[in-house]
């Protein structure tokens, strides 16, 4: 796999090293000694996926309250999104400031996310499969989220939203 630092601190894109051959590709994923090296989350509770069927739907922004505060692994695992990230740990050198980054099915490209970011991202595509590794179990009460379009973060999303959930178009602004 090869890492490469963002623009946000602790926020690491993965690159998996896909090997071919006449059956289709290979590539390792995950591989805890590889993250360990790179001083990253290597125990992960949960994973999920979402599967989202309409182009332009836009799901988030989302994270989880300390104690329950969440590293992520994201990947798209078919389609295409438009992933974000919002840097919301306020002792953070890029604290305020979001970065985005293509994940398709095609690139097999993941986002490793530190505990304290926001996360949500844009379909790019019909019939898109999302799947996470989640360093913390999910904590209904430690549930948060900020609107996703914040002015305060100015997010350029690709598209409009054509589809959004009741409660992500009614999370607050942060710091609201």
């Amino acid at each position: 796999m090869k890492f490469r630092e963002t623009s946000l601190a602790g926020v690491v894109f993965v690159e998996p090293e896909l090997r071919g051959d006449d059956r289709g590709q290979f590539a390792r994923m995950f591989c805890v000694d590889e993250f360990a090296a790179q001083g990253l989350e290597t125990v992960f509770v949960q994973q999920n996926m979402s599967k989202t069927n309409q182009k332009g739907t836009l799901r988030g922004l989302h994270f989880q309250r300390a104690p329950h505060a969440e590293a992520k692994l994201i990947r798209c695992v078919s389609g295409a999104v438009y992933d974000v990230l919002v840097d919301l740990r306020p002792d953070s050198p890029t604290f305020g400031r979001w970065e985005a980054f293509e994940l398709t099915g095609a690139n097999s490209h993941a986002v490793y996310a530190p505990p304290g970011m926001a996360h949500g991202f844009q379909t790019l595509t019909d019939d898109v499969e999302m799947t996470y590794l989640h360093s913390a179990r999910y904590a209904p009460a430690a549930e948060g989220g900020v609107r996703w379009d914040d002015p305060r973060f100015a997010i350029r999303w690709p598209m409009a939203p054509t589809v959004l959930a009741e409660k992500d178009r009614h999370w607050p602004d942060f710091g609201a």
